[in-house]
């Protein structure tokens, strides 16, 4: 496995500046320095139409949610996305970058979900926090200004997971869902990270330490909730799109899940980056991939929104397919 020369000259970046990984810092340190790094690569912030918050009611509490609206009257397609953040960083504010290009290039209304962070809230709270969201939000669709049979759920990592396990829940327990967008989600929490212990990029002791803070206890695994790949049935569940990164930890348990989703008879892209490292697709400002990736995600959402496609996108197998192999 050979890094992108983007993803070379990142590590050797961090490398030179002895920028230590989260894992060896507080909770505190490292929950400020993950949204500082995610800034920092997130590239120009793009403008949109409308941007506002409101607080609803949530499991736990009250939950903040984030409305990027772009330009456009009446009801429109939404995005629900959840951030990463191993389910213990990252607020609102992570994925602002990734929500205001989709809600411009799809074009769709995105929301974003302040759910519960562990370990104060350990599994299944996150989850919970989600689902009560999606369902607030679909019940609501009209104040909101939302096609509710136009409404989709993503995420990066933790939020992908998060995005996955509301696909199980709303499965039977509503609301319907038009697709699923899964970045390098993690899938499968029962065995042990793959990959090595890289210090300056993420790693398997990266996926270890999130998941010792999520899951209080290990037997928790086990649940579908968590570990989206074991559960039994993946039938019914809404369209998907999976992007993975080569040298990503959770590169292999995505895959696996895209092909189990193929496998129960659910519509299923996957997209592979060569080279890429887990979160370049939220730093598009640092990788020529994260902009492409973030160009695939909208496409495929414009296609299950059923939105006309771009003119420049039958001209960019980039945009079109993704950068690598791509066997939707």
């Amino acid at each position: 496995m050979a890094l992108h020369p983007e993803v070379a000259a990142y590590r050797a970046a961090r490398a030179a500046a002895g920028t230590p990984p989260l894992y060896t810092q507080t909770l505190v340190e490292a929950r400020a320095a993950d949204l500082a790094a995610i800034r920092a690569g997130s590239g120009v912030v793009e403008p949109v139409t409308e941007v506002r918050d409101e607080r609803i009611p949530g499991p736990g509490g009250e939950l903040p949610l984030r409305v990027y609206r772009p330009a456009g009257s009446g009801p429109l397609p939404t995005l629900l996305y959840f951030f990463g953040g191993g389910w213990t960083l990252g607020s609102i504010d992570t994925a602002d970058g990734i929500c205001r290009r989709l809600a411009n290039a799809v074009p769709c209304q995105v929301i974003t979900v302040g759910y519960r962070l562990a370990p104060e809230h350990p599994f299944p709270a996150a989850v919970h926090d989600c689902h009560a969201a999606t369902s607030w939000i679909a019940r609501n669709a009209d104040r909101l200004s939302v096609d509710a049979t136009r409404l989709a759920v993503g995420g990066d990592s933790a939020g992908g997971n998060l995005a996955a396990a509301v696909t199980l829940l709303s499965r039977t327990g509503g609301p319907p869902l038009a697709a699923q967008l899964l970045v390098y989600p993690n899938t499968d929490q029962s065995g042990e990270p793959a990959g090595d212990d890289d210090p300056a990029l993420f790693n398997r002791r990266s996926v270890a330490w999130y998941r010792t803070h999520y899951l209080a206890d290990p037997a928790h695994a086990r649940d579908p909730l968590a570990s989206p790949l074991l559960a039994d049935d993946l039938s019914g569940l809404p369209p998907a799109l999976v992007i993975t990164a080569e040298l990503d930890p959770l590169c292999a348990e995505g895959q696996r899940y895209a092909e189990r989703l193929r496998d129960a008879g659910v519509a299923t892209r996957l997209a592979h980056y060569p080279g890429m490292i887990h979160g370049f697709f939220a730093m598009p400002g640092t990788f020529t991939d994260g902009r492409r990736a973030q160009a695939s995600a909208a496409a495929f959402l414009r296609e299950r929104f059923g939105l006309p496609p771009r003119p420049t996108e039958a001209d960019d197998p980039a945009v079109a397919t993704g950068v690598g192999r791509d066997d939707g």
